[in-house]
């Protein structure tokens, strides 16, 4: 089974998830991180974000924690407000 870490994120302005944007894009995941998917989701006018994480197997996501957990405040996109783990029993593109 998969699994999610569903981070949220308070004062996020547009500016930050443009710049992370570009961030992703142009250079590569942090080391050790053994994620399969990242989505990130923005509500522009509220300035909150969340992102979701996605893992093959619970040692993957215990590992991914870890390196996100490390990462420096800097690196987020905004005031992290809480952190969840999930389980994936359903995942479906169309």
């Amino acid at each position: 089974m998969a699994y999610a870490r569903v981070v949220t994120f308070e004062g996020v302005g547009k500016d930050r998830i443009e710049e992370m944007r570009r961030e992703m894009q142009e250079g590569d995941p942090p080391e050790g991180l053994p994620a399969k998917e990242i989505i990130v989701l923005h509500d522009a006018e509220a300035e909150k974000s969340v992102a979701i994480v996605f893992f093959d197997t619970e040692d993957d996501y215990r590992q991914g924690d870890e390196v996100l957990n490390a990462m420096p405040a800097g690196d987020t996109p905004g005031r992290r407000t809480s952190v969840a783990k999930y389980e994936v029993p359903i995942r479906m593109t169309m």
